[in-house]
């Protein structure tokens, strides 16, 4: 699951995580310093991301040319072997090895942030 979120300063980030991962956004919104969290409205969506609701996915990163949005990425997808994310349309998966995800954003000058939902803590930054 990928969530867009928003606080009152107007910085932005996605946290990406496994389907299945519960996250709780007041604890962790605290432990990553990233203030009062809500969701982004899809005007923020479109504007920093250039998808739509429901197509959100961290390819969606290489439309922020600015890097005003970061990218937090859950533990158990940084270890697991493949990646699944929508290539900016949410009627297809693209899978892929987590190292090569990893490069592919290194290369394309997006900083990641490894976390751990359930520690609530970042456990390395790759930029």
């Amino acid at each position: 699951k990928n969530l867009f979120l928003k606080n009152k300063k107007n910085s932005f980030f996605l946290i990406s995580c496994e389907e299945g991962e519960e996250i709780n956004l007041k604890k962790i919104s605290k432990s990553l310093n990233m203030g009062n969290v809500s969701f982004a409205k899809k005007e923020y969506l479109s504007t920093y991301l250039g998808v739509v609701p429901g197509s959100v996915s961290p390819f969606a990163l290489l439309n922020d040319k600015n890097n005003d949005v970061s990218f937090f990425l859950e533990k158990k997808i940084y270890t697991s072997e493949l990646v699944n994310f929508h290539p900016l349309i949410n009627n297809m998966t693209i899978s892929m090895k987590t190292d090569i995800f990893i490069k592919f954003m290194i290369e394309n000058n997006k900083k990641i942030h490894i976390f751990s939902s359930k520690d609530e803590i970042i456990l390395k930054t790759y930029e």
